[in-house]
């Protein structure tokens, strides 16, 4: 008996078992194996099961194993047997995001991103684990095909309620084009509502999946009830859960006592005060400043947050998750609960509260010397608006907003002299200055957007920005030359390809390139300063911009390429944004004289997890800000279908182009709707009559009038007069 317990024993190169039954690793290793030699030619399931000499009463092993290998996309199944996936150069990839006709997918290898046309995308949904593979590209970026869905995700989907062939059928806000079968729920709904649904049945098509109601939210034309869907969809909630709520309510109804203050720096006696906008709550930062013998010493009290926020906490872990506030419209979605938010953390004027205070002592010529960070509290003196301090530097105040900063117009003067030099530093160090068009939304009582105007910033938006820019580069400075875990704020430099795609697009517009190897901040400030005041200029702020990398959050510091900065970190907003909170509990740590070795010992895990999820939610957030914006614009529009409006050609596409108007509302002119002819997209930024030679390119002004507006879809249509 022993003997055939030996005989029968796997060889030494296959040591995967249990007893005398192989694992499901163990499996996993001999079914790759033969699978291998197999080559490109499929193993059929007899073969390989008789090959791995599985066992009475092991199939479950084998049967896991093989499926293990499937779902993670190390082999598939064709028509007659198994495959290595790489041996048909066949990869695992994440679906990221839909439109109605195609799709992106990131590799899971490498994280690239791979452009999907619709007919390929083989049913799948955002979300979805998928086996793919490289298809011709008909562009210079890489195009896939799905060949199967390895795991299916949790497909939760918006859209609208439509009539087809006289059946209530669902209407996806992604996916496809054509509306899918709804499955019976019970739920009442009818033609035109804004839905939530998900997927019971999965098909090969997206036109063959069905549905189940889940959800009613209202018109799919409300912008209110869109938004709502966006935050729904992207499982974003206003609501904290209960033990967080309570834990809030707790630390605010505590209040601060003089025992909160034992220990701390009292600055209540300083001239500090707040400046944001009128309709600010969470007031997180405020600033003092005094003239020096050298220069100047400048005071940012942030917030201090972390005291009451504790690492681990219910509160701590809801701020991690949701990683920031999203604002939206008049809507606020506070990372955390408005008890702390807007009440005990928030700087209110007249009332006491715990900061966490960077001095900063300045040269006469608005150079960084040292700093050196501080608990401390303070007590606002007013809550400063941007738009009253503006009133006061262009010396147009009434008496009223004179008397209420009376006590603070020293300091105002003494910020404003010193944000001009530091704007002049900023300027000699190269950092570019593009402009990010904002908007302001004007809702009435029914919360119907009733207008948009642009955002405008004035000389105190700079002031409070430079402000802000020292003590996040402090932050990071102390930290860097500490080499102490930490959460920095990061932008790389752009890719070469994205670079020399920006000299190309600048030489047709006869924009002179500055030459460099090697791109400098310098270098992209130099060519949006040559085009200030052109009618193109909006055109070189667009392709700079396209041309630069996102910023994020990373644990090492590689220093901000927008900024022109070695150094810098987000360390000035901890009520709405995680990285700063996580910087605060580390600089806490510091403060109290903590060594580097208890620093990299608890806080090392700590910043990686909070950097990389903090990135993760930031792109989420404005996801979901720019959706809900375009609902909100979209509702404006609607009431102006047939108006007429001067625009600006912002960017060219071989289908159409999109304009923008004064109020920063962008819709598209489709191609098919010019002047007769045949126009030729001339791959950058013009389209090209053949036969006329007219021509639209961008940055040139146009005439439109507003021909469409989908709340639900948030797209606008245009057409040239």
């Amino acid at each position: 008996m022993a003997n055939r317990k030996k005989q029968n024993a796997p060889s030494g190169k296959e040591k995967h078992f249990s007893g005398d039954k192989y694992s499901v690793e163990g499996y996993k290793n001999r079914i790759i194996l033969f699978v291998r030699k197999s080559g490109k030619k499929p193993i059929s399931p007899k073969e390989l099961a008789a090959k791995c000499r599985s066992r009475k009463g092991d199939e479950h092993c084998y049967d896991t194993a093989v499926s293990e290998l499937i779902e993670d996309g190390v082999i598939c199944v064709r028509k007659r047997g198994y495959v290595l996936c790489e041996v048909l150069g066949y990869f695992k990839a994440e679906i990221l995001r839909l439109n109605r006709t195609f799709g992106f997918m990131k590799r899971c290898d490498d994280e690239s991103e791979i452009f999907v046309p619709g007919k390929f995308l083989c049913g799948a949904m955002p979300g979805d684990i998928v086996l793919a593979h490289l298809i011709p590209s008909r562009s210079e970026s890489p195009e896939g095909e799905v060949i199967d869905v390895l795991r299916p995700a949790s497909a939760k989907l918006t859209g609208v309620i439509t009539e087809d062939e006289g059946r209530l059928c669902f209407l996806a806000d992604t996916m496809a084009k054509t509306p899918v079968r709804i499955e019976e729920s019970g739920i009442e709904y009818s033609v035109g509502d804004k839905v939530m649904a998900e997927l019971c049945r999965h098909g090969r098509r997206h036109r063959d999946h069905t549905v189940r109601i889940l959800f009613v939210f209202g018109s799919s034309q409300s912008a209110d009830c869109c938004a709502r869907s966006v935050l729904a969809v992207n499982e974003i909630s206003a609501d904290f859960p209960d033990d967080v709520q309570r834990e809030a309510k707790r630390i605010s109804a505590a209040g601060v006592w003089e025992d909160d203050c034992r220990g701390r720096l009292d600055l209540r006696d300083l001239p500090i005060f707040t400046i944001d906008s009128a309709e600010s709550k969470d007031l997180d930062d405020a600033v003092s400043i005094e003239k020096t013998a050298g220069g100047y010493k400048l005071g940012v009290h942030i917030a201090d947050v972390s005291h009451y926020v504790k690492g681990n906490s219910p509160l701590d872990r809801e701020a991690l998750e949701r990683g920031t506030s999203i604002y939206y419209a008049d809507q606020v979605i506070p990372m955390l609960p408005k008890e702390l938010s807007n009440g005990i953390c928030s700087l209110n004027p007249g009332e006491d509260r715990l900061t966490f205070s960077c001095f900063m002592n300045i040269s006469e010529k608005g150079e960084l010397l040292d700093h050196e960070f501080r608990k401390s509290v303070i007590k606002s003196r007013v809550k400063g608006i941007y738009k009253e301090i503006n009133s006061i530097l262009e010396n147009t105040a009434n008496e009223d907003i004179l008397k209420k900063y009376e006590e603070l117009l020293p300091s105002i003067k003494l910020m404003d002299e010193l944000a001009d030099k530091r704007l002049e530093l900023r300027h000699k160090r190269g950092a570019p200055e593009i402009e990010t068009p904002e908007s302001k939304l004007i809702l009435d009582e029914n919360r119907i957007c009733v207008d948009i105007l642009p955002r405008t910033r004035g000389k105190s938006e700079m002031i409070i920005e430079e402000f802000m820019l020292l003590a996040n580069e402090s932050a990071a400075k102390l930290a860097a030359n500490r080499e102490i875990p930490f959460v920095y704020r990061t932008h790389e430099e752009p890719a070469a390809e994205k670079i020399e795609d920006l000299k190309a697009g600048l030489r047709r517009l006869n924009i002179e390139v500055p030459v460099f190897s090697q791109v400098k901040p310098a270098h992209l400030a130099q060519i949006l300063e040559s085009a200030k005041g052109q009618p193109f200029a909006p055109v070189v702020n667009n392709m700079t911009l396209r041309s630069m990398a996102k910023a994020k959050y990373q644990t090492e510091p590689i220093g901000h390429f927008g900024l022109a900065l070695d150094d810098y970190a987000h360390f000035t907003s901890p009520i709405r944004r995680y990285p700063d909170l996580a910087i605060h509990r580390i600089l806490t740590d510091v403060v109290a004289g903590s060594d580097d070795q208890r620093l990299k010992k608890r806080f090392e895990a700590f910043a990686h997890k909070a950097s990389e999820h903090s990135t993760a939610m930031e792109i989420k957030a404005m996801n979901v800000e720019r959706d809900c914006e375009d609902c909100y614009k979209a509702e404006y529009m609607q009431s102006h279908v047939g108006d007429e409006y001067d625009a600006i050609i912002s960017s060219v596409t071989e289908f159409g182009f999109y304009v923008s108007l004064d109020n920063t509302v962008e819709g598209l002119v489709h191609v098919n709707t010019l002047p007769e002819g045949y126009y030729q997209y001339d791959g950058y930024f013009a389209l090209v009559d053949e036969y006329s030679g007219r021509t639209f390119k961008s940055g040139d002004r146009v005439r439109v009038q507003c021909v469409r507006a989908d709340v639900n879809s948030g797209k606008i249509d245009f057409e040239i007069i």
